[in-house]
């Protein structure tokens, strides 16, 4: 959360209230239950006063089934909407959906407010039952914002050219793209060697990238709130492949090695963006200085996330009680006077 902001939103979130409010609502069309959530949402909006704005290729999905959408502005065509011009990003769906906005509004400052439609996701924070209150506080700029570390990531050939940039929220992963063979790498932090190895890959994840992909490939569950990146081997044929945590100082690179039965690449990030890596190839990834931003109506314990989420055992647990707790987890005390820093 930025130190400026508080629990009702900050104060530029504030003084945008005090205005006509631009909001960009993110859905797709091949869910029912999303389309008609994509039309209540733009209906809410409209009558409080705010501006509803579709890119445009969700805008022709998305009318294609719904008319009544076909008149919503859309995001940055001419006598559209500019991105600068956006306050906020609502988005129905799932992780994927969120990521997808998060690039929609990369260059731009806007928050986004991920709605849950039924997915199990770490990013959406409030389910479809609390949409109506959640439009309602959005257009009043009720609300505070998170900033999520987010990667940097740049691809060189062989001859030191720079060929590809990129960015992540969730992960970079190096992965081999024949599945025949090894990919052959070697790891370096901070411009020095670590270990050169035959995998399948190597994920390269954020906090909040940590229950994704880095989860799968049993890489370690990282508080949002610490500031690091899990360096993760996938399926690595070496004695030292374990996880490693660095700060978010440090810079990490993935070189491709040439020679040898190893595979060309690919480099993959957020599972949305690709490039291929031919042998000499390499990956440098370091802590982006634009973070990623995350609309919040309510603080939560990432701990009871994790319990909700993955649906993990707590009965017999006999801490401190809290009258005040409610919902999935009852029998879980609220978090205390902190503010979650992330999910």
């Amino acid at each position: 959360m930025n130190r400026n902001d508080s629990a009702s939103g900050s104060t530029s979130e504030r003084a945008a209230s005090r205005r006509e409010r631009k909001i960009l609502v993110v859905a797709h069309a091949h869910r029912d239950d999303t389309v008609d959530a994509a039309v209540r949402v733009v209906g809410l909006l409209r009558s409080a006063g705010a501006v509803p704005v579709l890119a445009p290729d969700d805008r022709a999905e998305l009318s294609a089934l719904a008319p009544s959408l076909a008149d919503v502005a859309a995001l940055g065509e001419d006598g559209g909407v500019d991105l600068a011009d956006i306050d906020l990003a609502i988005v129905l769906g799932g992780d994927g959906t969120i990521l997808r906005a998060a690039e929609l509004v990369r260059s731009g400052t806007a928050p986004v407010l991920g709605i849950n439609m039924g997915h199990v996701g770490f990013l959406a924070e409030i389910d479809r039952d609390a949409m109506d209150a959640a439009v309602q506080r959005a257009v009043e700029g009720d609300y505070a914002v998170e900033e999520r570390l987010a990667l940097e990531v740049r691809v060189k050939d062989r001859s030191d050219r720079v060929v590809y940039e990129t960015w992540a929220l969730n992960e970079a992963t190096v992965e081999k793209d024949s599945r025949e063979k090894m990919i052959e790498v070697v790891i370096e932090i901070d411009r020095r060697p670590l270990s050169a190895f035959g995998a399948d890959g190597v994920v390269i994840a954020t906090p909040t990238g940590s229950t994704a992909y880095n989860f799968s490939a049993g890489g370690p569950v990282i508080w949002p709130s610490v500031q690091a990146i899990a360096v993760v081997p996938l399926s690595a044929h070496a004695l030292f492949a374990r996880p490693l945590v660095v700060g978010p100082e440090h810079s990490v690179a993935v070189e491709v090695l040439e020679g040898g039965a190893g595979a060309s690449g690919v480099l993959w990030c957020d599972g949305r963006r690709s490039h291929p890596l031919p042998p000499g190839a390499r990956v440098s990834v370091r802590r982006s200085p634009q973070p990623v931003r995350l609309a919040r109506l309510h603080p939560a314990a990432f701990t009871d996330r994790l319990v909700r989420k993955f649906k993990l055992p707590v009965q017999g647990w006999r801490g401190p009680a809290d009258p005040t707790a409610t919902g999935v987890l009852d029998a879980i005390p609220a978090p205390g006077p902190f503010t979650e820093q992330g999910e």
